[in-house]
């Protein structure tokens, strides 16, 4: 062959085939060096991170996204991530080195701070860009030695407000949201005051479940002051807006969310504690009834579910709830507005559903898919927790006089088997609803992140072409 044709030959083999000559050592070069200490180090931070906002209320998934982007933004990689109920573990292993390194820490229990939460993804974002391994240690020191944002009298007021909120989307009389207000402060301090005696959770729910309970029971002793809206006091209003307050801190979306990302541990845990933490709202409401038959002044069993009050007065209450809820779970104040128009959101989506024909459990899915698809946009362009927003936005849905009507309806049937079949009946229904809110809220998310997902491929497109 001529040299010539060879060397052309040679020329296009280039395109064919590699040159191990020339691309092992850039493999080799581009390797980082990490030692054991330093790896302990990443791996330590990344961890720690992942155990404060699985406390702070992040589902497990987005928890184990979080430790592998900080680890290989280190250059450490790859790295192992195990996350249950109440641990995180994590493991890195080299392929040259006989023993992996390994943490596992221990999650004491769930406190959610979306304030804390927010800070968080912030720090993450920043290790991304470039953020060194001591300035993001020391920047993770300050944000998990913050207090919360609030303090614990602000937090019942909070608590209160929410009861107030269900009541005004009722169109209640000022009465029953005086009582309804002051029934969920009374529940709010009696289950401050447990948790700082150390009481579990599960009898900090019966007793403020009790304790409302008994406030709507004796409210219809008013009457004999001869106040006009003391004629027309709805006491099932008043328990059913706390039930809603009972069952605000429940991670629904949460628990439906790590079951379909396959974390069947953490599902398990999570569904775990909300059927026990309501059951403590039902036994609470429960022994409650019973008190109030035995004195004398048994609540009557409503023939018919309660209406809602006007459509304005309803967007009002829902975004009072929203805002309640948003204060007590320690939200800054972007966190509060986001939160404030996206349970407005959410709430038209319930109406167009129910205005179609949709029944209340379908309508209730269909606003909370709206809420928590238009959340995980709007916490991309807010930079804002998405768990804060949606938790919020789909709450005014939750069925609380429903819970309250099949209580009253079982422990009032007596004898009366009907009675008995239609109390557990509307508990279904209320079972079914909350179930639709957890399937609604989790579509909207999964089909929201690719938008987001999106939206930020645009945003760094953009980016380049200024740059």
């Amino acid at each position: 062959m001529r040299p010539e044709r060879r060397r052309i030959f040679r020329s296009l083999s280039v395109f064919v085939r590699a040159d191990p000559a020339r691309e092992t050592p850039a493999l080799t070069e581009a390797l980082p060096i990490i030692d054991d200490a330093l790896a302990l180090r990443i791996l330590d931070l990344a961890v720690h991170m992942g155990e404060a906002m699985l406390v702070a209320g992040s589902s497990a998934s987005d928890v184990t996204v979080t430790i592998v982007r900080v680890t290989s933004a280190f250059g450490l990689d790859p790295v192992h991530v195990d996350v249950t109920y109440n641990s995180i573990t994590a493991a890195y292993h080299r392929s040259a080195v006989a023993r992996p390194i390994t943490l596992l820490r221990v999650i004491r229990g769930p406190a959610p701070d979306h304030e804390r939460l927010q800070r968080l993804q912030a720090l993450v974002a920043d290790i991304d860009a470039g953020l060194d391994l001591d300035a993001a240690a020391g920047r993770f020191r300050t944000i998990r030695r913050t207090p919360f944002a609030y303090r614990p009298a602000v937090v019942i007021g909070a608590q209160a407000l929410l009861a107030l909120g269900v009541a005004v989307m009722f169109g209640v009389n000022w009465l029953v949201m005086v009582l309804a207000f002051l029934a969920a402060a009374l529940a709010a301090v009696t289950q401050f005051g447990l948790g700082r005696a150390r009481v579990p959770y599960f009898f900090s729910q019966i007793a403020g479940a009790f304790v409302l309970t008994m406030v709507a029971a004796l409210s219809p002793l008013l009457a004999q002051t001869g106040l006009e809206a003391a004629q027309t006091l709805r006491p099932s209003v008043v328990v059913a807006s706390g039930v809603v307050l009972m069952l605000a801190g429940l991670t629904v979306v949460g628990a439906a969310q790590d079951a379909i990302d396959g974390f069947a541990l953490t599902a398990m845990g999570r569904i775990l504690e909300l059927m026990t933490h309501t059951l403590g709202v039902v036994l609470g409401i429960l022994v409650g009834l019973e008190t109030a038959r035995v004195i004398g002044m048994a609540m009557e069993q409503p023939s018919e579910a309660v209406p809602l009050g006007p459509v304005p007065l309803q967007f009002l209450g829902a975004a009072l709830i929203a805002i309640a809820v948003a204060v007590f779970n320690g939200a800054g104040s972007r966190i509060v507005a986001v939160s404030a128009g996206l349970s407005l959101v959410a709430w038209l989506g319930y109406l167009a559903a129910s205005t179609i024909g949709f029944d209340t459990a379908a309508a209730s899915a269909a606003g909370a898919f709206l809420g928590s698809f238009v959340g995980i946009i709007a916490a991309y362009r807010l930079h804002v927790p998405s768990v804060a927003i949606t938790t919020a936005a789909i709450l005014p849905m939750v069925p609380g006089a429903a819970v309250f009507r099949g209580l009253l309806g079982v422990v009032e049937s007596g004898e009366n088997p009907a009675l008995l079949l239609e109390g557990f009946g509307t508990l279904v229904s209320a079972a079914v609803v909350g179930i639709s809110l957890a399937v609604g809220a989790t579509l909207g998310i999964y089909l929201g992140q690719p938008v987001s997902a999106s939206l930020r491929s645009v945003d760094r497109a953009r980016a380049r072409v200024r740059r």
